[in-house]
């Protein structure tokens, strides 16, 4: 991270090396255009050098320091990069003014938080779900679950208020990652002649094993499975569940696994 002295000096945990020694450590995997872009072509060396490593850039924005500022995303994190007038350097990380207020948090927010939450509400809106609560409850969250996965089943249970007065619906969106039973049940829940009370029979009875297991999966079952665990993973999700939802300013919020203590109200709202 970087911060600052009352003068506005910038320290960082991770300064980066020039252009050159920066791209004799490029990893070889990843994949070189045959043809610049206009704008790529005219981006700084360390800027290209970043994007070679897997920073995608979606923006830039001047600071007060003389550094132009690139806001980009690493894996699923919003990333601030300052560059040099040179173009040759690079400081990663957080800057931050004399009274220690983050000069760089609004334009994250506009440029990679704001597209970023569109893209991942697109993402989980367009998979396969069953949604369980009022249609106008007030919060949508999107749970990426496995049948057999006992911290989906803690988070169901948790949300059971929230759910029950009509402040929130969950839309269950179906994996079978965990266990080799784990698609069958999912088939038995998707194949049911009402998915939710299919889905609700597992939640309840999941210490007793939940929902029998379909002998079969079919093959439309089979791609819904997959396109959903698709959407899992380029969303960052390494295992269940992984939550979506909208915070109360509207912004699109991941969290990895049961929320605990007072996480839990930021996800599911006032209670």
């Amino acid at each position: 991270m970087i911060r600052s002295r009352p003068a506005l000096l910038l320290l960082s945990a991770a300064l980066l090396a020039p252009a050159a020694s920066a791209r004799d450590a490029a990893p070889a995997a990843v994949p070189v255009a045959a043809k610049e872009s206009a704008d790529t072509a005219a981006e700084p060396a360390v800027v290209k050098t970043l994007r070679a490593q897997g920073v995608e850039f979606m923006g830039t924005f001047e600071t007060p320091v003389g550094l132009t500022g690139y806001a980009g995303v690493a894996g699923q994190e919003p990333l601030a990069v300052y560059v040099s007038a040179d173009g040759q350097y690079a400081v990663v990380g957080t800057l931050v003014n004399a009274k220690g207020e983050d000069v760089s948090a609004a334009k994250l927010k506009e440029l990679v938080q704001g597209p970023m939450g569109q893209k991942a509400w697109a993402a989980v809106e367009g998979s396969h779900w069953i949604a369980e609560g009022k249609a106008d409850a007030p919060r949508i969250i999107y749970s990426f679950s496995d049948p057999n996965c006992p911290y989906c089943n803690h988070f169901w249970q948790a949300a059971r208020p929230w759910v029950e007065s009509g402040k929130v619906q969950i839309r269950q969106i179906l994996v079978g990652v965990i266990r080799e039973d784990s698609a069958n049940k999912a088939a038995a829940i998707l194949g049911a002649a009402s998915p939710v009370d299919a889905l609700l029979e597992n939640e309840r009875n999941f210490a007793k094993g939940g929902i029998k297991p379909a002998p079969t999966v079919p093959a439309e079952v089979q791609a819904k499975l997959r396109a959903n665990e698709m959407a899992m993973l380029e969303l960052g999700f390494q295992g269940t569940p992984g939550i979506v939802f909208k915070d109360v300013s509207g912004l699109v919020q991941l969290r990895s696994g049961m929320p605990q203590g007072k996480d839990l109200e930021a996800v599911l709202g006032p209670r």
